[in-house]
């Protein structure tokens, strides 16, 4: 049922709303899970999962219950708790092991290569979404209503490619390897190309921590020695922000001032914020003059469209204007323990029979999305896949040592001794990085 929820992620909403069939299905993802999980009692979560993924709803309900606008909480509530609690803990009760894991990770890359050889194209024929003037933004089948969505994806499966080629041990398949180096130099252009800052900046950070963690006489043997490909295409991807950057659109301008907007609402309402929804009935008493009334939208398939600024587009600041420092302690902090958690695993992966493949992927993730939060928030068809992206480090994180044992053993030669099969905690070594032994 999960590639089903990724395979919907880019299909758009049903009707008028905003429910999109990737959400009707995660959602009865989740319900089944909880039916099966009541009558079987099979595979419970641990109290320390049950801790960090239960967290968020403590924010989410105070600000629900507080909130002077009833429906429009509600509405909050549900999709909050869907997003960052309901699919999240599906996800590690249901994955049953690295295999199951690395079956959603190629999906999830296979997903953004589609995305994003559809996008390269909309540029090269100019029916991309519109940019300074020109339909030339990559987003996909996502549309301009979902700009993000594209770039997300694309950036969820660069990460993982990245990561699938350096975690692969020595003697693993060269045919593996290549496929993963291919997919992330195939994904360079259409992420280049989807003009998004926060994606390029929130990739770059994962890039360094991620050639870190694998260890970097690995990386350069891999990325250099090993296939050899992309360095024209990185050389493009760095001068094309150098000119991006230096000539900031009216968008950045209202970005600063919804920041500030969020800002002033939370100095008014710091413990519990104003409600679930409620940003948008108090942006205008807070923000400047130099805010716009709307951004326009167009191409791609859609006519021109003014689209709200219903959002600060920085999903930390969200929940603080939104739930106070209540919600923020409680989501942020729910965040950052399955991240230290997530590490804490990889570190010790490789002497505990781990596959740290899966652990470099969730880590990836986890720095991406925690990045990408500063320049985004929810919102659109693609949200869902940040649900599910969050369920598969949770599930590295969290899930009992058992399920996560992985295939590390059948990676290594046959003539491998137990010593070298599991060798005590201590023998990891930071050198060169935590996969390096």
């Amino acid at each position: 049922m999960m590639p089903a929820v990724l395979a919907l992620v880019s299909a758009p909403p049903v009707g008028a709303g905003s429910v999109t069939p990737a959400d009707v299905v995660s959602v009865a993802l989740a319900v089944w899970c909880t039916v099966r999980l009541l009558r079987e009692r099979e595979r419970p979560l641990t109290p320390e999962a049950a801790l960090v993924l239960g967290a968020p709803v403590v924010g989410i309900a105070v600000a629900a219950v507080t909130s002077l606008d009833a429906d429009a909480s509600l509405l909050g509530f549900v999709r909050y708790l869907q997003l960052f609690v309901l699919v999240p803990a599906a996800m590690v009760l249901l994955l049953r092991d690295g295999r199951d894991f690395r079956l959603v990770a190629w999906v999830v890359v296979a997903l953004a290569v589609v995305q994003g050889v559809i996008g390269v194209r909309q540029y090269q024929t100019g029916t991309g979404a519109s940019y300074v003037g020109q339909n030339i933004r990559a987003v996909g089948t996502f549309g301009p209503q979902d700009v993000m969505g594209m770039a997300n994806l694309v950036s969820y499966g660069f990460v993982v490619a990245v990561a699938l080629a350096l975690a692969l041990a020595p003697r693993a398949s060269r045919r593996q390897r290549c496929t993963a180096l291919g997919a992330a130099a195939v994904l360079m252009p259409p992420l280049v190309l989807s003009f998004s800052r926060g994606a390029w900046i929130a990739t770059a950070s994962v890039c360094g921590a991620v050639l870190f963690l694998a260890g970097v006489r690995r990386a350069v043997a891999v990325l250099i020695g090993g296939f050899g490909v992309g360095s024209q295409l990185v050389a493009e991807w760095v001068d094309s922000i150098g000119r991006l950057a230096a000539g900031p659109d009216r968008s950045v301008t209202d970005r600063y001032t919804l920041w500030d907007a969020a800002l002033g609402i939370w100095r008014e309402h710091p413990v519990i914020g104003v409600g679930l929804k409620g940003f948008p009935a108090h942006r205008d008493s807070h923000a400047s003059l130099a805010l716009s009334s709307a951004s326009d939208t167009a191409g791609a398939g859609s006519g021109f469209r003014r689209q709200p600024l219903l959002s600060p587009h920085n999903m930390y600041l969200l929940v603080l204007s939104e739930q106070g420092l209540t919600g923020l302690v409680a989501l942020a902090g729910s965040w950052a323990a399955m991240l230290v958690l997530a590490l804490r695993r990889l570190v010790s992966a490789r002497p505990h029979g781990l596959d740290a493949g899966c652990g470099l992927i969730a880590v990836g993730l986890l720095v991406w999305q925690a990045v990408d939060f500063l320049y985004a928030d929810i919102g659109g068809p693609s949200t869902v896949m940040t649900a599910l992206v969050l369920g598969l480090a949770a599930w590295w994180a969290l899930a009992d040592a058992g399920s996560v044992r992985g295939s590390v053993s059948r990676a290594l030669p046959k003539s491998a001794g137990p010593a070298e099969l599991d060798p005590p905690l201590g023998h990891t070594c930071f050198e060169s990085g935590v996969l390096a032994r």
